[in-house]
């Protein structure tokens, strides 16, 4: 398993689904882990039942598509556990629907949750990291975003955006020990996808090579591997998770 000893990872969007596994991973490996929040009844009983298992997560209550709730929340965090090391741009919604009925308001959350946080949480980090000289940051993209998909132009380009955004600033921290990495997860076995009526899940299985979904833990797996130091050399580059559902 990777260790990240001493190490302090801030994930965004960690009390569910791909973002619980995340944060779970990298308790495991060793880091002290904080994410945010938005529901603080969700959130307080996930961390109490963290903590059964025997892990200390910190949760922060902060709206990521608001720049100066992500500065404070970066700053207590480094308060609480130290200068952060590890960032996980795991936060995202969806308000999906056809492009000809989509509305200003469905376009703008989904712009301001899922790109501009990239921004206003990474903005507060990575100068750390790079004085540091050692930083890890991963985006948690989606297949969509690199194929498309109808009725989700929103989500669509808010996830294209975002290895644009990683491949950009790659190039400028690379110098620095700092990586930055983008995971493109395909269809995942989070309570959103279970949800789905079974003959419509059936459907989306029958069109994935490896004829299952995916698990959180395995993109969790891929995100612990990114945060290490045997990652150095890997910077820039976006890891389809996708069961060979699209292959580039």
């Amino acid at each position: 398993m990777t260790n990240l000893e001493g190490k302090v990872a801030l994930v965004t969007g960690g009390t569910g689904g791909i973002g619980a596994a995340i944060c779970l991973n990298l308790a495991k490996a060793g880091a002290k882990v904080a994410t945010n929040y938005r529901n603080q009844e969700k959130a307080e009983a996930w961390q109490a039942a963290v903590k059964e298992q025997g892990f200390d997560i910190k949760i922060y209550q902060a709206d990521v598509s608001d720049y100066e709730a992500c500065e404070a929340m970066a700053a207590k965090v480094v308060s609480d556990l130290g200068p952060i090391d590890i960032l996980v741009n795991n936060a995202g919604i969806t308000k999906d629907g056809m492009f000809k009925k989509m509305t200003k308001d469905k376009w703008d959350a989904v712009m301001k949750i899922n790109v501009d946080s990239l921004f206003n949480v990474t903005r507060h980090v990575v100068e750390g990291m790079s004085e540091k000289g050692w930083g890890r940051i991963i985006n948690i993209s989606s297949i969509n975003g690199q194929k498309g998909q109808m009725g989700q132009t929103n989500y669509t380009t808010s996830k294209a955006a975002m290895h644009g955004f990683t491949m950009s600033l790659a190039q400028e921290v690379a110098r620095k020990g700092v990586t930055v990495n983008t995971v493109s997860p395909g269809y995942i076995a989070t309570e959103m996808v279970m949800a789905v009526p079974e003959d419509i899940r059936n459907k989306i299985i029958a069109g994935i090579p490896v004829n299952r979904l995916g698990t959180s833990e395995e993109i969790a797996a891929l995100v612990g591997f990114l945060c290490s130091n045997e990652a150095g050399f890997t910077t820039g580059a976006d890891f389809a998770m996708n069961g060979g559902q699209h292959m580039m």
